[in-house]
């Protein structure tokens, strides 16, 4: 594929594996914290709808560990091979890169009423399988207003155990609600405060693939 041509040219690749471009934004020459000669990080998440199915149906969903990070690192790192860039990843540390900082320099990804991160079309159910380190300077989707700034913020109350509000996530508490039979819709459809979201409600993530996440965060 060689350099990276354009934003439309990539968005097209990464279509073929249900990925698509959350976010990005320009790294100044020598910035700490990037692969040497970054000029440019764009951030990589699901492409719905099809995000799922398309995952479950490849190699890695065989039963051993880690299936959606395997895949991660073989989709996003083939890519970066084949553009000359760099793949970088939100698992395998300590240390781990700063994947929530990034987020917010991209203009479309902000810290929500209950501090978890937002997007512009994903709302509370973004998350991120990577990240490409290019070497060029290539056009980034542009910044948008924050959904949050119009909304009554039904994320606040959502939280049938309290455990997700404004002062933070209490995870212990959330593993203990998680254990009660009244746990069972959030473990089987996904978390309630993430599907309060009115932007999350109109993002075309299947329940199967929040279940499987909740599964894994709850094990």
């Amino acid at each position: 594929m060689g350099a990276v041509a354009s934003l439309q040219t990539l968005t097209a690749r990464l279509a073929e594996d249900r990925l698509e471009v959350l976010g990005g934004f320009s790294v100044a020459e020598g910035e700490d914290g990037f692969p040497a000669g970054t000029r440019t990080l764009l951030m990589l998440g699901p492409r719905e709808p099809g995000f799922w199915p398309h995952l479950t149906a490849q190699p890695e969903w065989d039963g051993a560990p880690d299936p959606v990070d395997r895949w991660s690192r073989r989709v996003i790192g083939r890519l970066a091979c084949d553009l000359g860039a760099k793949a970088l990843f939100p698992f395998g540390g300590p240390p781990y890169h700063p994947f929530y900082q990034w987020a917010l320099r991209t203009g479309r990804v902000w810290d929500s009423p209950v501090r978890l991160l937002v997007h512009a079309e994903q709302g509370l159910m973004v998350s991120f399988r990577g990240a490409l380190a290019l070497k060029e300077a290539v056009e980034v989707p542009h910044p948008v207003g924050k959904p949050c700034d119009a909304c009554p913020a039904p994320c606040l109350d959502a939280c049938p155990a309290g455990a997700i509000t404004e002062a933070g996530y209490d995870v212990p508490r959330c593993h203990v609600f998680l254990d009660r039979p009244e746990g069972a819709d959030c473990l089987s459809g996904g978390c309630l405060v993430r599907r309060a979201c009115p932007v999350s409600q109109s993002y075309a993530r299947l329940p199967e693939q929040s279940a499987y996440h909740m599964g894994q965060f709850h094990r």
